[in-house]
């Protein structure tokens, strides 16, 4: 099954419920219709994303952050101390942030969930922890330590822990540190004992997670990041860690953040799922990369079968920013696509500015009415057995503008779907054969017109249909048809 995921700013989700409803609103109080919502959607998991316990130090550091603050007031036209919070990826402690409730309610909502027939899915930061998290004061052997001498190269690497020792903070190698977070130590055995540990405790917690910049903690990775500091890993972390939470929960769902070309290895370690990242970036190229992109498509299907497709989420720049009038043509490939699918909270809506993790108060702008309702078919359509377990090819397609249109099939035993996309600003008359073509007249969605006429010619096997700019359709037959 390719599960549909919805990724939800949790604070500032909370934060809008309670304004609006005109109460406290906490994680056991959120309205019906909010579960009624996820019901008719069709999710299959709710990423709550950023649920832990946050940094005293990273509020600061958010509240006095020049640079924050330029992008906050780019969206704001006054900013309250009170709308910037800690970082949701600089986590003091894995327990329920106050802010959405008691403990016990993080349950509570779980099992409102499970009523639905939907999961939960939670966040795992295995890279990093924040300044001042609980388990330093224990054991600052867990956290990279930094020469004065190394410190003194550049001083913004690193915090001191104590008069003169310094503690690496938390890095990607090819971006600044995060300075509101401190490295961990993989070298170090215990380490691996204490995330783990984390890992677990999560892992009864929820359903799923989504763990943070995961390719990190590979061993390659990490002994070239960290090994002249710390020395190298003694071993790889992923394997043992996913392997003791399946143990006790063999249907537990793990997800990658990952980057840099890491998938196949990720999911060689033991993940179900990893970010795909080289999908996102040929959809919303401008142009869109069409070749790259089918290419991508024709990869092995173990590959294919285990990615997570998004056109966009809490990282990266809104859909109907980035896409512009492809956004629907865009979302329609992505959820017709084999793997799971990742949709943001805002994307139905149009929403176009990104919001920074720190900012508690999202700014107010108009959003496209008519386009919820399209997801909405999109979700039921895609939720088909065809779309959720049957195989891909692409197709040899003949449109004046082939480096604009993209199409594949999806198919099983009992019947088949094509999917199609126009990504220019033309409208163009699309074309291609197949040797299983049905009888008679497809069952067409489109993005764009409520009804729609496909031409099937017998006599060259040809099937011609014509596409307005930026549209996307799904032509289906057999038992897809039927349903």
């Amino acid at each position: 099954m390719f599960p549909l995921v919805y990724e939800i700013n949790s604070r500032v989700w909370i934060r809008q419920l309670s304004e609006h409803f005109q109460r406290p609103v906490t994680l056991a109080t959120v309205p019906d219709s909010e579960f009624a919502f996820f019901r008719r959607s069709g999710f299959d998991y709710v990423w709550l994303m950023g649920v832990w316990r946050t940094s005293v130090y990273s509020e600061a550091i958010a509240r006095s952050h020049q640079g924050l603050r330029t992008t906050f007031l780019e969206l704001l036209d006054y900013v309250d101390p009170h709308d910037i919070v800690a970082s949701p990826y600089a986590i003091a402690d894995y327990r329920l942030n106050p802010f959405l409730g008691e403990e016990e309610e993080l349950e509570v909502f779980r099992q409102r969930l499970q009523n639905e027939g939907i999961r939960l899915m939670l966040d795992f930061v295995p890279n990093h922890m924040a300044i001042d998290n609980r388990w330093l004061p224990d054991h600052p052997e867990f956290f990279v330590t930094v020469s004065a001498e190394e410190q003194s190269v550049d001083p913004e690497s690193s915090f001191e822990y104590r008069h003169n020792h310094f503690l690496a903070h938390g890095r990607d190698p090819y971006f600044p540190a995060w300075t509101d977070t401190l490295q961990l130590n993989y070298a170090h055995y215990g380490t691996h004992d204490m995330m783990t540990e984390n890992l677990v405790s999560i892992s009864r917690q929820c359903d799923a997670v989504r763990c943070d910049v995961a390719m990190l903690e590979l061993k390659s990775v990490f002994d070239t990041t960290w090994g002249s500091l710390c020395g190298s890993m003694p071993e790889e972390f992923w394997p043992k860690a996913i392997s003791a939470v399946k143990a006790e929960y063999p249907d537990f769902i793990f997800l990658a953040e990952s980057y840099w070309n890491k998938e196949w290895e990720l999911q060689q370690h033991g993940f179900d799922f990893t970010y795909d990242k080289p999908f996102y970036d040929y959809l919303t190229g401008h142009p869109v990369q069409m070749a790259k992109l089918r290419g991508h498509l024709e990869g092995e299907w173990g590959y294919q079968s285990r990615l997570c497709r998004f056109i966009e989420n809490h990282d990266e720049a809104r859909a109907a920013r980035k896409l512009g009038p492809n956004h629907l043509a865009g979302a329609l490939v992505m959820l017709s696509a084999p793997g799971m699918h990742l949709v943001h909270q805002g994307q139905l809506e149009g929403y176009r500015s990104k919001l920074p993790v720190q900012l508690l108060r999202q700014p107010s702008e108009p959003f496209n009415s008519e386009q919820p309702e399209i997801y909405h078919r999109m979700f039921t359509l895609t939720a088909h057995e065809l779309f959720r377990t049957g195989g891909l090819e692409t197709l040899d397609v003949v449109a004046p503008e082939t480096l604009h249109c993209l199409g594949f099939r999806r198919f099983t035993d009992e019947g088949a779907a094509f999917v199609l996309a126009n990504f220019s600003s033309t409208g163009i008359e699309f074309s291609f054969r197949h040797e299983e073509l049905p009888e008679g007249e497809f069952d067409v969605f489109s993005t764009h017109h409520a009804s729609k006429t496909v031409v099937i010619e017998r006599e060259d096997g040809m099937v011609r249909i014509k596409l307005s700019p930026h549209e996307a359709v799904v032509l289906g037959h057999g038992k897809f048809a039927e349903n």
